[in-house]
């Protein structure tokens, strides 16, 4: 099958959730099938990202746009009915590269990531499609409108009745829909929403191994530090649960790791000597490594968080919030300990921080879950039978009887 992949982002490096999943999803569809990716980028994308990409899809074709282009699209949308984050990503010179690409392509099958992408292909109705959402953006957005500064509350809740409004249009114009947990099908709104697939992410268990290094932390975060839930939750993390665990334990110490964070984040680290923040790191495993305890006390947002399967995969064990655990379906109190309040988020790092053979049972645990449940291999097969309409377990055809004439 010759299948066109459609992306916001180049998904290469790993340090965003989006770019971690389609890496994954592409470059197992692309042992059986001929991939064309296309992918848009608001930065300039090095040329080794791109011979990385090159190593499993046949054809590789990426579209900046301009940042001037986007300001632009930006003003006409409000305008219009189109999610500002559409139409940060749909333009005129991109459309006609896509078109051009469909043409000399001939593709069987399109594979839209993120409702970002899909204004694209929305309507060629002679191209079977697949969207996946992979999260519900608009229940993202409505539960960053709580926590924002008052004065932009309004331009949020207007993209979140677009987003709304969008999310169920595409549900009916792409003749697949995937999402990466029931937790998140559920926020969709569209009465249908029971048909779409749910295929979660999976873990790299080759790469994502206990290591055996010296521990010179207490406490981790990691993620995408300019992403608003990963910035609400560690500042939640420092300002209200912190200041609990060190009355027992003042010399608590805290590694914030992670990819572009924001000038907030940064501050913790120049205010409090116990508190490191990286920035990006080429190794991500050197932070779980080092830590004894993972804590995610999410707040907001959506999707799966690939940090707390990473976290388990390295044996770590983790404390995290309802939300998180919801999408991941940890069993709470053995493979995963849950909080709540601030006062509920200290008593559970008090506790493992002082008892090492619960720190272990935790993380054993955790170890086995994600394991056992949690597979890039087994998510991608899902995702092709139901793209090729054919089941890996399906019976072969029968051979032909020969003929008795």
């Amino acid at each position: 099958m010759r299948l066109l992949v459609l992306l916001s982002r180049v998904p290469y490096p790993l340090e965003k959730g989006d770019k971690l999943r389609a890496y994954h999803l592409i470059s197992r569809l692309a042992e059986r099938h001929e991939v064309y990716l296309f992918c848009l980028s608001d930065t300039r994308t090095p040329q080794e990202h791109i011979d990385h990409l090159k190593g499993f899809c046949a054809h590789i074709e990426v579209v900046h746009i301009g940042r001037w282009r986007i300001l632009l699209k930006l003003l006409t949308a409000v305008f219009t009915r189109l999610p500002f984050q559409v139409a940060y990503f749909h333009h005129g010179h991109a459309q006609r590269r896509i078109d051009a690409a469909i043409e000399r392509f001939k593709p069987d099958h399109v594979f839209c990531q993120l409702v970002r992408t899909t204004e694209y292909v929305r309507h060629r109705y002679d191209l079977p499609k697949t969207l996946d959402y992979m999260d519900t953006l608009s229940k993202g957005m409505e539960r960053r409108t709580e926590t924002i500064a008052f004065h932009l509350r309004p331009i949020l809740r207007a993209e979140t009745r677009r987003l709304i409004r969008y999310e169920n249009l595409m549900f009916d114009q792409f003749d697949h829909s995937v999402i990466i947990s029931a937790q998140d099908r559920d926020y969709i709104y569209h009465p249908w929403r029971d048909r779409m697939a749910v295929v979660p992410n999976g873990v790299d268990t080759d790469y994502f191994t206990p290591q055996q290094v010296e521990v010179r932390y207490d406490l981790l975060f990691t993620g995408n530090m300019n992403y608003p839930p990963n910035i609400d939750s560690v500042l939640f993390l420092v300002n209200k649960v912190l200041p609990l665990v060190r009355r027992e334990r003042p010399e608590t110490s805290l590694l914030i790791s992670g990819v572009d964070p924001s000038a907030n984040v940064r501050d913790l680290a120049r205010t409090d000597p116990l508190i490191s923040v990286t920035g990006w790191v080429k190794d991500i495993r050197t932070s779980y490594a080092a830590s004894r305890v993972f804590v995610a006390p999410m707040q907001i947002g959506t999707g799966l968080q690939n940090k707390i399967l990473e976290a388990m995969a390295m044996r770590i064990p983790c404390i995290t919030s309802a939300l998180a655990n919801n999408a991941v379906g940890a069993p709470t109190g053995e493979a995963v300990l849950i909080g709540d309040t601030p006062e509920e988020y200290a008593e559970l790092i008090l506790r493992l921080l002082a008892d090492p053979a619960e720190r272990e049972r935790i993380a054993a645990n955790g170890y086995r879950f994600v394991r056992e449940h949690f597979d890039w291999g087994r998510s991608a097969r899902a995702l092709e039978d139901l793209i090729t309409g054919v089941p890996h377990d399906a019976p072969a055809p029968a051979a032909a009887l020969p003929s008795r004439c």
